[in-house]
């Protein structure tokens, strides 16, 4: 029986997280497609902030539905080895970005946000892509590509980025996820 919870929990290891939803994955490009629009029109930069947050909220409720739905169509508990360690590697970076938002715009430093956000997403994703199919890290160099570009670029790209990083890049991505891994 010690030999068998050792396999079990050495394969358990060892599997990749499979259970990215491909198909919400690319529901949250569009939904982002459609924060960047309504963002842009915006007078100022609460309001600004406050749609992309709603988006951000939006698309964690909607990848975490998604995630939790294929997980257990395939039978892959979230909990799993993989699952728990893509979750582990996904979260800091993604609360570091939270934390980072305030400071910076406390500091007024609003040209910052968008390279951050990309910059810590395209980090949490890259990490939590090697627990996961391969082209998942492929998705976090692009974001973090586009962050570097909005730290460095002007800081009148910040919305495009935004819209190309959490819109058109998840659009894309979800949809070969979709295509090759399943929903």
């Amino acid at each position: 029986m010690d030999n068998l919870r050792f396999i079990r929990e050495t394969m358990e290891r060892a599997g990749a997280f499979t259970a990215i939803p491909g198909r919400a994955t690319a529901l949250i490009g569009v939904s982002a497609l459609g924060a960047a629009a309504l963002a842009a029109a915006q007078p100022g930069f609460t309001r600004w902030l406050g749609v992309w947050l709603a988006e951000a909220a939006l698309a964690l409720g909607l990848g975490v539905w998604a995630l939790r739905r294929k997980a257990a169509s395939a039978g892959v508990p979230l909990s799993s080895g993989p699952g728990r360690r893509f979750a582990l590697a996904f979260a800091p970076p993604l609360f570091a970005g939270g934390l980072l938002t305030w400071a910076l715009a406390a500091g007024g430093l609003h040209a910052a946000i968008p390279g951050t956000w990309l910059l810590l997403y395209g980090t949490g994703v890259v990490a939590a892509g090697a627990f996961s199919v391969r082209i998942v890290p492929l998705l976090g160099v692009a974001c973090i590509a586009l962050g570097a570009a909005g730290l460095l670029g002007p800081a009148g790209w910040g919305n495009a980025l935004l819209a190309a990083g959490f819109g058109a890049l998840h659009l894309g991505f979800g949809l070969l996820v979709a295509r090759h891994y399943g929903g």
